[in-house]
This record gives C-alpha cells, sequence and structure tokens, in this order.
C-alpha cells in the first residue's frame, strides 16, 4: 500500500472554484447573523476573549504539536492535524452551542471576533507549528508555501464576506435575518457536498486510508473540546461557559482547512483525509455532547 504523503487526493480546478464561492457564501450568512454590538459586548468582558483566545489560538495549536510528537503519525497526517489546529472555529458552533444550552450569544460572538484573527493566525500557527516539526517542515519545503498567498485566500474567503455581511445586516436587519435562516443549513449542506464529491472521485483513497486518520481524529477532537472546558474551568467560568469554550475549540472550520490543503498542497492524502475526517466527525461528537448536555439541563430543571 502506497505511503499517504505520496498519496493525492484529486480535485480539479472547477471543484475548487465551487469551494471558494460556497465557503464564501457560507460566511457571509454567518455575517448576517453578527452585529457591531456583539463585538462590543464581548470587548466589554475582556476576559472571556482573551480566554477563548488562549484556548483556540495559542493551546489547541500547542497541543497538537505535542500530540503529534507523542503519536508520530505519517508527516502528511501530522500536517493535517496542525492545520485543523491553526483554523478558526466552525460556525456550526453557533447551532451546537444554543442546542447544548450554552452562551450563544458568547459563541457567536467568539467565532466573529476568530474569523477576523485567522486571516493572520491561521497562516502563522500553521506555518509555525509545521516548521517546528521537523517530518512536516520537509513537506512545507517542498511545497514552498507562502504566508502572503495564505493570507490572501484567507482574506477573500472569511474577512470580505463576513464585512460585506455584517454590512448588510446593518443596512436592513430584517430581511438580514430571513436570509441568514436560509443560509444557515448551507454551511452543512456545502461542506457535506465537497466531502461527497472528494469521496466520489477517490473512493479506492478514501477505503484504503481511512482506517489511519480515524482514532487519531476521535481522539484530537476529544482533547481539542476536553481542552476548552478545562481552560474555562481553570478560570473559574461559569458552566454555561464552560460548555461554550469547549465547543468552541472542538469545532474547527475545516472547510477553510479542506480548501487550503486543495490550493496549495494539490490535495495531499494524509492532510485532505484527516481534516475531511475531523470536519464529519467534529459535527457529531458536536451533537452528542450538545444533545448530553441538554438533557442534563433539562433533568435539573425539573428537579
Amino acid at each position: 500500500m502506497q505511503e499517504l504523503d505520496q498519496v493525492k487526493i484529486n480535485f480539479d480546478s472547477s471543484g475548487l472554484w465551487v469551494i471558494n464561492v460556497a465557503l464564501a457564501i457560507v460566511m457571509f450568512g454567518v455575517a448576517l447573523d453578527i452585529k457591531v454590538s456583539d463585538f462590543k459586548q464581548i470587548i466589554k468582558s475582556p476576559k472571556l476573549l482573551l480566554i477563548g483566545i488562549l484556548s483556540q489560538f495559542v493551546l489547541l495549536p500547542l497541543l497538537t504539536f505535542l500530540l503529534v510528537i507523542i503519536l508520530k503519525p505519517q508527516p502528511s497526517i501530522a500536517l493535517g492535524m496542525i492545520m485543523v489546529a491553526a483554523c478558526p472555529g466552525g460556525n456550526i458552533s453557533n447551532f451546537i452551542s444554543h442546542l447544548a444550552k450554552a452562551n450563544t450569544a458568547l459563541s457567536v460572538s467568539l467565532t466573529a471576533f476568530a474569523t477576523f484573527i485567522a486571516i493572520f493566525m491561521t497562516p502563522f500557527n500553521f506555518q509555525f507549528y509545521g516548521g517546528l516539526y521537523e517530518p512536516t517542515a520537509v513537506i512545507l519545503k517542498e511545497v514552498e508555501l507562502n504566508s502572503l498567498d495564505i493570507i490572501k485566500l484567507v482574506l477573500l474567503i472569511l474577512g470580505i464576506p463576513l464585512v460585506l455581511g455584517m454590512y448588510f445586516r446593518y443596512k436592513d436587519e430584517v430581511f438580514a435575518q430571513k436570509l441568514s435562516k436560509i443560509l444557515k443549513p448551507f454551511s452543512i449542506i456545502v461542506f457535506a457536498l465537497i466531502i461527497v464529491i472528494a469521496f466520489s472521485m477517490n473512493i479506492d483513497v478514501f477505503t484504503d486510508y481511512i482506517s489511519h486518520v480515524l482514532l487519531i481524529g476521535v481522539l484530537h477532537n476529544a482533547l481539542a473540546m476536553l481542552l476548552g472546558f478545562m481552560v474555562a474551568k481553570l478560570f473559574k467560568l461559569s458552566f454555561v461557559n464552560q460548555k461554550t469554550m469547549a465547543i468552541e475549540t472542538g469545532i474547527q472550520n475545516s472547510g477553510i482547512g479542506l480548501l487550503l490543503i486543495f490550493t496549495f498542497f494539490n490535495g495531499l492524502g494524509g492532510m485532505a483525509i484527516l481534516v475531511a475526517f475531523w470536519g464529519i466527525w467534529h459535527i457529531l461528537s458536536g451533537l452528542i455532547l450538545a444533545f448530553y448536555w441538554s438533557y442534563k439541563a433539562t433533568k435539573q430543571q425539573e428537579f
């Protein structure tokens, strides 16, 4: 069986164009739910903002790096883990926070702020930790990755749609809310479509190699959620906010990760399969956790 570091996931240029447009629409939809007051609210409570940034952009990449050193997966899988950890939180985290009876307003605010700073933090964390681990550093040198190119792409997919969506809400809040309800399910459908298309074009590769990333992906995601929860607990946040931090840290925007992989790494096998699996699993794990917390909260209210 061929090493994953030599395997490529085929995805043509038209497919990449579809991903670019779809992700931009998704981020526009996310921005329709965001008001300037959301930022004002979180700035008034800088402790929550700083804890969110610490958990997602500082500790998660560091934890991932340590996990890579301990597990020593194939270099392309390791780079996929680092890619996931470098991405901002996924917008589905807001929906999952709502189901979990967590702090949905905080979730929306953290997602919005994380998306803005991800324009710079995602390229930085990815290249820093990818270059720090020798096996993945070799891949980065072969690709000759340019940080500016990543920033441009992330700005195009995240930054511009976010600003446009917020401006659109500012101009017509009622219509923006109606449009947001239509676009919310779109994000899940889009990601599922990306996975289905990639899977159908590379079915042999996925069936042969999914076992290589399954346990690693589950463990990585579980540790990410546990990290967010324990960091919030350490800073003595309320249980509601502890749940929010766990979800925000464990739900990552893997769609952005896949776009970067197909754009700059030509669908490198281990990276693409790990990030694609994470994108499916974090929704399932997030929903399971949300329903558990929701059930627990309901039971407590009965007594």
